[in-house]
């Protein structure tokens, strides 16, 4: 009997192991992923192509890494299940396709940290949609951590938050990616259930690129750009942002819960600013640094319990 009960402990024990490390190893994917995302607004400002164009470009420059990414991790486990273009792949496209299409207007139409943070409100979202569509339930400690990241991201934007007419059309726009950006955070949490991280992404990306075209072709007088600076500004907004960030988030969505996921996502707030800061001389103030130390405690706050 006390064989069987220290081998119960010991299963048990490799048990909590494996999820702290599977936890551990989520949070870093979803941390990376922040800051890969972080530098896209700097990026679709740069860019010597129109909005529509640069997040058309975005997608589709990274679709050769996330492809073979995807033969790569399905060869390394070939028993994994891969089931392909799921309902729930299909709208995550859908989603980002959203997401990008207003964000990367908003970008050109407000602050690149009023954009970055109306954006980033999509733990909100996450929460609402989650509850009215799928019928899920936070922790208390969970929408404590929400309200306190809002009070932080607030604090980041405080200056620019004052009614500006010239800003409030790009304001508008970059809330209504934060509800596409929630969409696509419940949409590839689902369809991490039946398929890989780098599967989802590619065939996310495959449909959003799709759409993007279309897009750009209706809205753009001009879809390729001028110079060889052009080119590299959008092969860099593909690689890091699209394939870096979008990747990282497919990983950690197999690994983290998604309302605590989006809360990660604040850390982009945080490092957008910094990054507008240096290449654009958007000032970083107390009060914004202060309310970066606040995002912090506030995904804190929310980490899952055991």
């Amino acid at each position: 009997m006390d064989g069987s009960a220290d081998a119960n402990r010991l299963a048990a024990g490799k048990a909590a192991s494996d999820d702290s490390k599977g936890f551990l190893f989520g949070l870093a994917a979803m941390v990376l992923a922040a800051l890969a995302m972080s530098i896209s607004p700097s990026l679709v400002r740069l860019a010597d192509v129109g909005p529509y164009a640069s997040a058309f470009w975005r997608v589709f420059l990274a679709l050769p890494i996330l492809w073979v990414w995807m033969r790569y991790a399905e060869a390394a486990e070939p028993a994994a299940p891969r089931a392909s273009f799921t309902l729930a792949t299909i709208l995550a496209g859908i989603a980002f396709t959203g997401d990008l299409f207003f964000w990367h207007i908003s970008i050109l139409r407000t602050t690149i940290a009023n954009a970055t943070f109306f954006a980033t409100m999509a733990p909100l979202w996450v929460v609402i949609f989650g509850w009215l569509l799928l019928r899920q339930r936070v922790s208390r400690a969970t929408l404590v951590g929400l309200l306190v990241c809002l009070a932080g991201g607030t604090a980041l934007v405080v200056q620019s938050l004052t009614f500006n007419p010239s800003r409030a059309v790009g304001d508008g726009l970059a809330v209504v990616t934060g509800a596409f950006f929630g969409l696509y955070f419940l949409a590839v949490g689902a369809a991490r259930g039946r398929t890989n991280a780098a599967r989802v992404t590619f065939e996310l990306s495959v449909i959003t690129s799709v759409l993007l075209f279309l897009v750009a072709i209706f809205f753009e007088p001009r879809i390729l750009p001028q110079s060889a600076s052009g080119w590299g500004i959008l092969l860099a907004l593909g690689l890091i942002s699209h394939a870096g960030g979008q990747g990282l988030v497919s990983v950690a969505l197999g690994r983290l819960p998604t309302v605590f996921s989006s809360l990660v996502i604040f850390l982009e707030t945080i490092a957008a600013a910094l990054f507008a800061w240096i290449l654009f001389g958007e000032n970083v103030t107390l009060i914004q640094a202060l309310g970066g130390v606040i995002i912090i405690a506030g995904i804190w706050i929310s980490r899952p319990r055991s």
